[in-house]
């Protein structure tokens, strides 16, 4: 199942996704430049493989809900993330505002 939920932070909506896995569940919460995801994305491959691509993205790991991600804070991010001023450790919230 997949399930999609405004978000508003600062009068400024976002897009929350849920995708319903067996075991899991992928989140991610999205602006129109860029996106916030749970611990499956690969911040990785994004760099390095995807860089030319300039993916505006950060992760949190640990979180099981749209809140929980929300209230988290960045564990990696991508290099077009960083070049914005959004980094490892900044709250998600934060991050998102940045990137509207």
């Amino acid at each position: 199942m997949v399930t999609l939920k405004p978000i508003i932070i600062n009068n400024i909506t976002f897009l929350g996704v849920v995708v319903e896995l067996p075991k899991t569940s992928l989140l991610a919460i999205t602006s129109d430049s860029g996106y916030v995801m749970c611990g499956a994305l690969d911040i990785g491959l994004l760099n390095d493989r995807l860089k030319d691509r300039k993916i505006l993205a950060g992760r949190a790991v640990g979180v099981k809900t749209l809140e929980e991600l929300l209230e988290a804070s960045l564990e990696s991010v991508t290099f077009e993330a960083e070049r914005l001023g959004i980094t490892k450790g900044m709250a998600v919230k934060e991050a998102l505002i940045k990137m509207s």
